[in-house]
């Protein structure tokens, strides 16, 4: 084996648990998924001693109420003086991978551990049967909790009717796209809910998806009883499903200390780069609705710091929590369709639990590296309304370049040019994105993006039913309106 520098992060364990347990009472709760998931990383690794004395505990904040996840966590596995990181939605999953693999690169740490799981079925079924399900108590304070650093909802465009739930910022952002690509509403419809039945087909071969059947275009595309319509054109099943008991881990140590802990050389995957992009703009104040410069920026220095293209790609996962990310990653980076997007199903089937899919994909992406000597794969990250973008290429073989992490934030925001936003606009104004949202399975508001006639930009809705059903046949992208008090109308 070539001589390796003792500093590089390496991948040696990877954990990875899934519960189908209807009876609320009887399945275990999040942090006994995430406890389980890190044991079965040790036993990956090979070596009794892999997660004794483990430096750091990172692990992004689920729906539950833990805390300290990470002390809960190293107290179980033998690692009670670990330093506990928690990062709360909003912060990018590949911060906290790419923080873990730093500071073994840097030389502070020898071992770290990212560990992630929901137990969103448990609870979905304990709504059914309504009864009450208890979580182990955790009172102490994280050692560290990292937050995003600006708020990514402000009022002005929940108040439209867009909530809090992100499934309309996207799907304003998708309507963007398609018209700047040239699709037809219904014809984009089509395209999407292709592409999604194809991910459906790739979880059926997946043993750790959760969902494990072929589904219909017809059935996706279509707003229905059981596959009901969030913000069109997104159904159900377009959107990550998050009802899912799943755990994950990943365990990371300097190449000295794989060596010194004599973990088979066959179990390492080496992170080669790692980038980011964390400038956040708000939706209503994205200066081109349609583009996604952080992913621009983020992926191309990806390949470029390997010396790969996209093409020498094995195996690859676009993050998939709305279409509009999967496509639009695509096209920033510069990833063909003839590549395979997704090698777990993606999000609606393979399972999305909130705020660690990536973890459980990266495990799953060490699995697939080990079988093919000499292989590459990359991971996706989004985070914050798609204003954070993260990408991670790993190998079975190191970077020849070295291990690198690059931060792209400051090249994306000196070219975002932000613009101005006027909540309270009235006048003339043109559809640059929208979107129709539902509540209790109907339609409820159609909200839109305008551009003003000066440059600016402004957030409307409308509640007529008539203009709702028309926004769903025709495209809306480019039409006049005119705005007053916070409402939209068609231009006559």
């Amino acid at each position: 084996m070539t001589a390796i520098n003792p500093n590089t992060p390496v991948l040696v364990g990877v954990g990875l648990v899934m519960q189908h347990e209807d009876d609320p009472l009887k399945a275990k709760e999040p942090i006994a998924l995430m406890i389980d998931a890190a044991k079965a990383a040790g036993a990956d690794a090979g070596s009794a001693e892999a997660l004794t004395g483990v430096e750091r505990i990172l692990v992004p904040v689920g729906r539950w109420r833990y805390r300290n996840p990470g002390k809960l966590i190293g107290d179980a596995i033998g690692a009670p003086d670990a330093t506990s990181i928690s990062a709360l939605p909003g912060v990018s999953q590949q911060t906290i991978i790419s923080d873990a693999c730093t500071q073994i690169a840097q030389g502070e740490i020898t071992k770290a551990l990212v560990v992630g799981g929901e137990a969103g079925h448990r609870l979905l079924r304990a709504r059914i049967e309504g009864v009450k399900v208890e979580d182990t108590e955790s009172t102490d304070l994280a050692d560290i909790v990292l937050k995003p650093h600006e708020e990514m909802l402000p009022d002005y465009e929940k108040n439209t009717g867009l909530g809090q739930m992100p499934v309309g910022y996207y799907a304003i952002i998708d309507s963007a796209l398609r018209h700047e690509r040239g699709r037809g509403v219904d014809e984009h419809r089509d395209y999407l809910a292709s592409l999604y039945s194809r991910f459906s087909d790739v979880a059926a071969n997946n043993p750790q998806a959760w969902s494990r059947q072929h589904v219909d275009s017809d059935f996706i595309r279509e707003h229905s009883g059981k596959n009901s319509m969030l913000a069109f054109p997104y159904t159900k099943l377009h959107n990550s499903q998050w009802n899912i008991d799943q755990g994950s881990a990943l365990l990371f140590c300097s190449a000295g200390e794989a060596e010194r802990l004599g973990v088979p050389r066959e179990n390492w995957v080496f992170p080669q780069v790692f980038t980011e992009a964390n400038h956040m703009v708000n939706l209503t104040a994205r200066n081109q609705l349609h583009r996604c410069l952080g992913a621009e920026a983020a992926g191309r220095a990806a390949f470029e710091a390997a010396s790969k293209t996209p093409e020498d790609l094995d195996f690859l996962e676009l993050y998939s929590c709305f279409p509009v990310a999967v496509e639009a990653y695509a096209r920033e980076a510069g990833i063909p369709e003839g590549i395979d997007w997704s090698f777990t199903g993606a999000m609606p089937f393979a399972g999305g639990p909130f705020n660690s899919f990536v973890l459980h994909t990266t495990a799953q992406l060490a699995e697939h590296i080990r079988s093919k000597p000499g292989s590459l794969g990359m991971v996706t990250t989004v985070s914050g309304v798609l204003t954070k973008q993260g990408f991670a290429l790993w190998g079975a073989d190191p970077n020849p370049n070295g291990y690198q992490f690059i931060d792209v934030t400051p090249q994306v925001e000196a070219v975002a040019n932000p613009k101005e936003v006027v909540p309270d606009y009235g006048g003339p104004a043109t559809i640059a994105g929208y979107t129709v949202m539902y509540e209790r399975k109907e339609p409820h508001r159609g909200v839109a993006v305008v551009d003003l006639p000066d440059g600016r930009r402004s957030i409307a809705y409308t509640d007529d039913e008539q203009v709702m059903s028309t926004m769903e046949r025709e495209e809306f992208c480019g039409r006049d309106v005119t705005v007053a008090h916070g409402r939209f109308a068609l231009a006559r």
